[in-house]
């Protein structure tokens, strides 16, 4: 079963979740403090953590950077608790990393639908066409961006970026028909994970991150006003896979 790291300092809080998560069948490690939460991503390697604000010794989203800072086998997700409902707070979360917001109060089965969602999310993205080879799908290059899926890496004019698992799924996602609108719920479903009725501002915001990194290339990913977003192809010849050329989509 899935691992899962609850960093929480207060017990009763922290209890509860271990208790409701082992009994639900997830196998569970517990921190009060961020330095031992950092010791524990690296021996019981959790496939998700869930990851609380204010620690009595470095701040959640420290601890949060720290874990994304760590290039060394494969990243958990990240789920912040916080009993700071602003903006603010869910933006900075998101700047260091995580995967997704929870404020506190909540009720169990609204975190255990979102954990659900953070672990279905990890699982690789599907890419289209029967005939493909796995071989051809190692490395995508559309215009300045390419993407090295088997490193987990991204380059955007042939300079190196740095993303997360969920940004690199997003950016996977988006590459497998450039010049298509994808819409948000499609995005919110098929990357996120969420419920198709789920509305989140959690896309906007990532979107954010993927074209702060990229600079003068941010506008390679399009909004598509009220719809959703696209990956721009910007005239180029097509999507390169390994040797291989599609003639670009218009539009």
């Amino acid at each position: 079963m899935p691992r899962i790291l609850v960093v929480e300092d207060e017990v009763d809080i922290s209890t509860s979740l271990s208790y409701s998560l082992k009994a639900i069948g997830y196998e569970v490690q517990v921190a009060e403090r961020g330095e031992a939460a950092l010791e524990n991503v690296a021996s019981f390697r959790p496939d998700l953590v869930l990851l609380d604000v204010m620690l009595p010794d470095i701040s959640g989203f420290d601890v949060c950077r720290r874990i994304r800072a760590n290039p060394g086998g494969v990243q958990p997700a990240v789920i912040m608790l916080t009993a700071k409902s602003q903006e603010l707070s869910r933006v900075a979360g998101f700047e260091v990393g995580a995967d997704d917001y929870v404020t506190k109060p909540f009720s169990i089965r609204e975190l255990v639908l979102r954990i659900d969602a953070r672990l279905k999310a990890r699982r690789p993205v599907a890419e289209p066409g029967p005939a493909a080879q796995p071989a051809e799908l190692e490395r995508v290059k559309v215009g300045p961006l390419e993407i090295d899926r088997a490193e987990h890496r991204v380059f955007v004019n042939g300079e190196e970026i740095r993303v997360s698992p969920l940004e690199m799924r997003l950016l996977l996602f988006l590459v497998r028909t450039p010049g298509k609108m994808r819409s948000r719920k499609e995005l919110l479903t098929e990357v996120w994970g969420y419920h198709p009725e789920v509305s989140s501002r959690t896309l906007d915001t990532h979107v954010k991150r993927i074209r702060d990194k990229f600079g003068a290339s941010g506008d390679l990913i399009q909004t598509v006003r009220g719809v959703g977003y696209r990956l721009a192809v910007r005239g180029e010849p097509g999507t390169q896979k390994t040797g291989t050329t599609t003639p670009a989509r218009k539009g």
